[in-house]
């Protein structure tokens, strides 16, 4: 793993490769020390990043995947009732009535339930029911060839947990976005658990865009703060709830902002320090990083990091995030209302 000056590479990374990383908080923490020559992978993440190439999406599925009755129903519902086709991890591809139970049944997941759980305990004692399976989601902006997309999981897939564990996936298109659904047997072939972390997803996220670009697709995977993003990230049950029209998640909260409005002003929130701390850090690494550009003659690419951090948006909190959204949706309906003819 490269190192900038032997400091912390765990907060704000920046991916530049399997086995390379540009800490951007760090960089700029390390001020007028000597700094490592930037390398060539990192040069061509840095330049992936401030041009804005399409992120990389992958996002766990939390809720079902401890019932086996309720992992069939998932599976049903990714292929949908048999209509669309599963891949799976041996490489015949399964489609029609019954393939997606066929699979389960094939997985033994009845069998995983009495299993003991990692400390050796059955998880009667423990009282927290074991995953059966992990369901995972990987996404791509919309105009992205979605066989392209699956050919990437299939591949990340292929590498991450060949001979490890069984896994299935089904390539979603109903929506814009191409997005694959993947379900993977937790228990591996080992007997042990497949524990996922925040880690964990950081290097999937990566590796899943490396495999995009293998494909030929322009694809990246970088922290959200390092791009100056704030906007609140929510469950995916939020997300379709919100892209149905109602949430009551966002309703809730749009109260509470409207509330705090009336009453003089959005109220203090502890977050906001934090925010505006990892905002200076970033600002200030991105800044270093042009600097050290322009030493390795890389003008170009440094102005391009400078106009990047010019146009980051303003930090927000959740709060002022929906602040803003009220604000623009009463400008909006002020447009519309005053375009309306008299009647």
């Amino acid at each position: 793993m490269h190192a900038l000056g032997g400091r912390d590479m765990s907060r704000n990374p920046i991916n530049v490769g399997p086995q390379a990383w540009l800490d951007i908080g760090s960089y700029g923490r390390c001020g007028p020390k000597r700094r490592d020559r930037i390398s060539p992978a990192q040069i061509a993440t840095i330049a992936r990043t401030v041009h804005r190439t399409p992120e990389v999406m992958v996002k766990m599925l939390n809720q079902g995947g401890s019932n086996l009755a309720a992992v069939r129903r998932h599976m049903n519902y990714l292929n949908r009732g048999g209509n669309l086709q599963i891949e799976t991890d041996d490489g015949e591809p399964l489609k029609g009535k019954g393939a997606a139970a066929a699979l389960l049944d094939d997985w033994n997941l009845d069998m995983d339930e009495e299993r003991p759980t990692a400390n050796l305990k059955p998880w009667w004692e423990t009282k927290k029911l074991p995953k059966l399976v992990h369901k995972i989601l990987f996404s791509m902006p919309a105009g992205t060839p979605p066989q392209k997309v699956l050919e990437a999981v299939k591949n990340f897939a292929r590498e991450e947990f060949g001979v490890k564990h069984r896994y299935a996936m089904v390539l979603h298109t109903d929506e814009p976005h191409p997005h694959v659904h993947m379900v993977v047997k937790a228990m591996g072939y080992d007997g042990k658990r497949l524990n996922i972390r925040k880690a964990t997803l950081r290097e999937w996220r990566r590796e899943f865009a490396r495999h995009l670009r293998d494909q030929g697709m322009e694809a990246n995977a970088t922290e959200r703060a390092i791009r100056g993003e704030t906007k609140p990230q929510k469950t995916d049950g939020i997300y379709r709830a919100a892209r149905r029209g109602y949430s009551t998640h966002w309703r809730q909260r749009a109260d509470t902002v409207l509330s705090e409005l009336i009453a003089g002003g959005l109220k203090t929130e502890p977050v906001r320090a934090r925010l505006l701390e990892t905002r200076r850090e970033v600002v200030h690494g991105w800044n270093e990083v042009a600097d050290d550009l322009v030493l390795q003659n890389q003008v170009e690419l440094a102005q391009a990091v400078r106009n990047f951090v010019m146009r980051m948006p303003p930090p927000q909190t959740e709060k002022e995030f929906m602040r803003t959204r009220l604000l623009e949706t009463r400008t909006i309906r002020k447009v519309r209302d005053d375009r309306e003819p008299t009647r």
